[in-house]
C-alpha cells in the first residue's frame, strides 16, 4: 500500500474536564519552578515567560485506499513547514510497509541541518502517523505490530506539587518539580530539601517520591541538593543537568554513585541514549515518544 499524502496539520488538543479542583498553581503554567533560564531574573519565575507559545501539530499521512493515521507533537509553525516542505514530499509514493526505509530516510533527510532539537519533533510526528496508518490498514493496534503486549499493568505517578490533590486522586508515586535552582543560592537549596521533607512526611514511606530538576542544575548543585535529600529516599532525580554537557553527566555519575539518576526527555535521536547506557551515566533513560523522533527511536 503506497503513501499518497502526508501533511501537518496544526491543531490544539482540547482542554481536559477536570473531576476534581487542583489546590495549587499548575506546575506547567504559573508556578515557580527551576529552569535552563532560571539565572536571568526576567524570565525567572517560570518557563512559559521564555518559551514560545507556538501550537501543537499533527502530521496526517494518507494511503492510496483512503486510509488515514495521525501523529502529534509540538512547536507548531516550525515544524509543520518541516513536515510540509521536506520530509512529507520525499516520503510520498513509498511502501507503508516499508519501516525501516521510512524511518532511515526521515533521518538522513535531517541530517543536512542536525536531526535533533525541531527537526526531531517533526521527524516524529511524521513517524507516529505512519505506524498509526499502518496499523489501521491492518486493523491492530500499534503494539501488537511491534510484537504484542509486554505488560498487564504500568506504574504510574503524578508530576507536580499539588500534592494533595494528587493524593485525593489516589495516586502513590510523586514527581516534585523542583522550585528553586542554583540561581537562589543557598537559601533555595534549603528551601528544596525543606520542600521534599515536608511531601516525604506527607505521604509517608510507603510511596515514592521523585523530583524533577528540568535541566537547571550544574554539577555542583546536583550534588549537593542529592546528598542533602538522601535521608528521603528519593527514587530518582530527573534532568539534573543541560542536555547536551556530556562530560558534565558523566561528573555526576562518578560523584553520586548511589543515586538513582534519571534523563533523556530532552534528548533526540537514538545516539545520546546508547552513549548513556554504554557509559552508565544514568540508570533510567526517558525519551518523549512525541519529539525523540517517533516511535521508530
Amino acid at each position: 500500500m503506497k503513501i499518497t499524502g502526508i501533511e501537518a496539520m496544526r491543531l490544539n488538543a482540547p482542554a481536559h474536564e477536570l473531576k476534581t479542583t487542583p489546590r495549587r498553581d499548575g506546575w506547567a503554567t504559573t508556578a515557580e519552578v527551576a529552569n535552563p533560564m532560571s539565572r536571568y531574573p526576567e524570565v525567572k519565575r517560570h518557563r512559559s515567560l521564555w518559551l514560545p507559545k507556538w501550537e501543537g501539530v499533527w502530521c496526517k499521512v494518507t494511503l492510496e485506499d483512503g486510509t488515514t493515521g495521525y501523529g502529534s507533537t509540538g512547536n507548531g509553525r516550525v515544524t509543520a513547514a518541516i513536515i510540509d516542505d521536506h520530509l512529507g514530499p520525499r516520503l510520498v509514493g513509498e511502501s507503508i510497509m516499508a519501516n525501516e526505509k521510512l524511518a532511515d530516510k526521515l533521518f538522513r533527510l535531517t541530517s543536512p541541518f542536525g536531526a535533533a532539537g525541531l527537526a526531531s519533533y517533526a521527524v516524529s510526528a511524521v513517524d507516529l502517523a505512519l505506524w498509526d496508518a499502518r496499523a489501521k490498514m491492518l486493523d491492530m493496534p500499534v503494539y501488537e505490530l511491534a510484537g504484542g503486549p509486554q505488560k498487564d499493568r504500568l506504574f504510574c505517578y503524578a508530576t507536580g506539587n499539588d500534592v494533595d490533590w494528587y493524593q485525593e486522586l489516589g495516586f502513590q508515586a510523586f514527581k516534585l518539580a523542583c522550585p528553586y535552582g542554583p540561581a537562589d543560592g543557598l537559601d533555595g537549596l534549603h528551601k528544596n530539601v525543606e520542600f521534599v521533607a515536608k511531601t516525604r512526611e506527607q505521604i509517608g514511606d510507603e510511596c515514592e517520591l521523585m523530583i524533577d530538576c528540568w535541566m537547571a542544575f550544574d554539577i555542583e548543585y546536583t550534588v549537593r541538593l542529592a546528598e542533602a535529600l538522601h535521608p528521603y529516599k528519593l527514587k530518582w532525580i530527573e534532568e539534573y543537568l543541560l542536555p547536551d554537557d556530556h562530560d558534565a553527566h558523566v561528573a555526576v555519575r562518578e560523584r553520586l554513585p548511589w543515586q538513582t539518576l534519571a534523563t533523556g526527555e530532552h534528548w533526540y535521536t537514538t545516539y545520546p541514549f546508547q552513549w548513556a547506557i554504554n557509559h552508565r551515566v544514568a540508570d533510567i533513560v526517558q525519551p518523549d515518544i512525541n519529539w525523540v523522533g517517533g516511535f521508530s527511536v
